[in-house]
């Protein structure tokens, strides 16, 4: 490693060999399995110049003392675990990879978690490998002709719409405030309100960010407005719908199954009796991970991260405002 002007923590445990070679020329590699929590950061970030970041807790405390911190490059698209404000006061570029296969990925894989759910896969799974020949427990319902509601109809939930309209010839009607109606279109979906999408959907697929305005977005009140047997999946954030709510809802038959790729926490307590149900399927925040996309991603981050650390400007950057400070 000698002679290598620059020092890189990567905590994303899925960052692969594609985005590695890229770094490697340029750096030397601190690599810790992540995501780390706001007193972990603090000891690793100290003396690095950027970091590949997991879920990472980067609070405020931990910008102000990362002396020597130019850029944390989010393997992946969300980013709200890391605080923009202090990242931009700080002179610190944040950025992220919101690239089509990532997109593609989660929302495939979304699509798959309706069709387990409607058609009972991974119980009849459990079932018969337990020795156990029934059939009748498993009858199943067509994803064709249900309405499908899509919260968040941005690049991950308009691909959802369009492969369910297309493919599927479900409904599709959408509840996302940013999203003009030209490009709801283009998705096939119909842009309605937040109560007329819960009222008239018989699949709810959420796709918004975490934000002050969406954590806790379905609480008790929504879940009287859905319709009896609603099925929902998660493959967003797990904070937009608390998990207490949705154990209740389950329990009193008003939703009839769900299925979860995310968590309000993460890894979550596997012993809570929501993730013992039978009408839930629980998958360990996997929706992005294809080949595919990982090494997009792992590529993306890599060139930007370095970009950053050579003065350039990166092509996916968080914090624009972060401009005016270097």
């Amino acid at each position: 490693m000698a002679g290598k002007k620059f020092s890189i923590l990567v905590t994303s445990n899925s960052f692969g060999e594609a985005g590695l070679k890229i770094v490697s020329k340029y750096a030397e590699i601190v690599r810790v399995r992540g995501p780390l929590s706001e007193e972990e950061l603090l000891e690793k970030v100290k003396d690095v110049d950027a970091v590949i970041a997991s879920h990472d807790r980067f609070s405020r405390k931990v910008i102000e003392e990362a002396g020597k911190l130019k850029v944390i490059g989010r393997h992946g698209i969300g980013y709200s675990e890391i605080d923009i404000d202090a990242a931009t006061e700080r002179g610190i570029f944040v950025t992220y990879t919101p690239v089509p296969e990532e997109f593609d990925s989660v929302a495939e894989f979304t699509v798959g978690l309706m069709l387990a759910l409607l058609k009972k896969i991974p119980l009849a799974d459990r079932t018969l490998k337990k020795g156990v020949w029934e059939r009748t427990p498993f009858i199943s319902s067509l994803l064709k002709g249900k309405t499908v509601g899509i919260i968040g109809l941005g690049n991950i939930g308009g691909r959802v719409a369009k492969i369910v309209a297309r493919g599927f010839k479900a409904k599709v009607i959408a509840y996302d405030p940013y999203v003009l109606e030209e490009t709801a279109k283009k998705w096939r979906a119909k842009l309605v309100d937040f109560t007329t999408l819960l009222k008239n959907s018989d699949i709810i697929s959420i796709h918004c960010p975490l934000t002050e305005e969406t954590r806790g977005l379905i609480g008790p009140k929504e879940i009287e407005l859905m319709k009896p047997g609603v099925i929902v999946i998660n493959t967003a954030r797990g904070p937009v719908f608390p998990e207490d709510v949705l154990y209740k809802a389950l329990k009193e038959g008003k939703i009839a199954g769900a299925a979860l790729d995310v968590y309000e926490k993460e890894p979550p307590d596997l012993e809570k009796p929501l993730y013992k149900l039978d009408n839930v399927i629980v998958t360990p925040h996997i929706a992005a991970y294809t080949k595919e996309g990982l090494r997009k991603m792992d590529v993306t981050v890599a060139r930007d991260v370095i970009k950053v650390l050579m003065g350039r400007m990166p092509k996916y950057l968080v914090n624009k405002a972060v401009l005016s400070r270097r």
